[in-house]
């Protein structure tokens, strides 16, 4: 209540559209890879940004191309950026995403295997990877650091950028470390992406990952294939028996708070004839992959 809005810096208040000859590359590349023909103006303007590797915040509502921001920029420029997203699902579906597309990303994470950790490792040496994602635990482990300065990155984009805000709902240390990259990359430029961000927590990532001059684009979270509902928890499995019966053809994800909770839901619907799995960080990695 009462806060000044926050207010729109550097390119974010200029002219949206590419250059003519970066315009065309881009669209391109949309093209010959993800098969679009047109991209939305904040899209474009996102794009700019991390091109240009001018510092920038984009939050922008699930499904408003978030991801499209930091996969095309890498391709345009034939370079290798980074990624720091905080699941290893996350990281698995966009990496097996992109590769399907025939895009050259790799995901470094405890859950790989060994062949898979050669082949990514492989990828980075030869110079044939644009895009790598990352936790931010692991970015900030020295030797990973090592890397990513000798493979030459100079753009990194923090997925889920809400975590590193005081007033987050999913507080992780590591990522409040990032805005110490700079220290040790020169000429570094930070992309911060979101899809929950009040103005408040857009400040707050602002000032901790200390954006420079930053282009801020936020998108219209008004989406009428959405609907919310809030209603009070009587019974809990009867409740979500009675979402999960409107949707019987469909596959459906109810989040939870906690591992038990997941566990519990989980083993419940399934003495309730629903075919349902758990899937947390405390499971194995061949568990996770089993059920993802």
């Amino acid at each position: 209540m009462g806060e000044t809005p926050l207010e729109v810096t550097g390119s974010g208040l200029e002219e949206s559209g590419l250059s003519p000859e970066l315009d065309a590359r881009v669209r391109a590349e949309a093209r010959r890879v993800w098969g679009f023909e047109s991209l939305r103006p904040l899209q474009e303007r996102a794009i700019r940004a991390e091109l240009e590797r001018r510092d920038s915040l984009v939050v922008l509502p699930t499904g408003g191309g978030k991801s499209l921001c930091y996969q095309l920029p890498p391709l345009v420029a034939d370079r290798v950026d980074l990624v720091v997203s905080p699941l290893i699902s996350l990281m698995k579906d966009q990496v097996d995403s992109l590769r399907a597309c025939g895009y050259p990303a790799v995901a470094l994470h405890s859950g790989l295997t060994p062949d898979e950790r050669r082949d990514a490792e492989r990828m980075l040496n030869s110079g044939e990877c644009r895009l790598v994602f990352t936790s931010p635990e692991r970015l900030m482990m020295g030797s990973f650091l090592d890397t990513i300065e000798r493979i030459g990155v100079r753009s990194v984009a923090v997925d889920e950028a809400h975590c590193i805000s005081h007033w987050g709902h999913d507080f992780r240390p590591e990522y409040r470390q990032l805005a110490a990259l700079r220290n040790r990359i020169a000429g570094l430029s930070l992309h911060a992406y979101t899809a929950t961000a009040t103005e408040r927590v857009q400040r707050d990532i602002i000032e901790q990952l200390n954006l420079h001059d930053p282009t801020v684009l936020v998108g219209n979270f008004d989406r009428a294939n959405l609907t919310y509902r809030i209603v009070p928890r009587t019974d809990l499995k009867r409740q979500v028996i009675e979402v999960l019966e409107r949707h019987r053809d469909d596959a459906v994800i109810v989040y939870c708070i906690t591992r038990k909770d997941t566990e519990r839901l989980a083993k419940s619907l399934t003495e309730a004839g629903i075919p349902a799995e758990c899937y947390h960080a405390g499971l194995s990695t061949a568990e996770r992959q089993r059920t993802q």
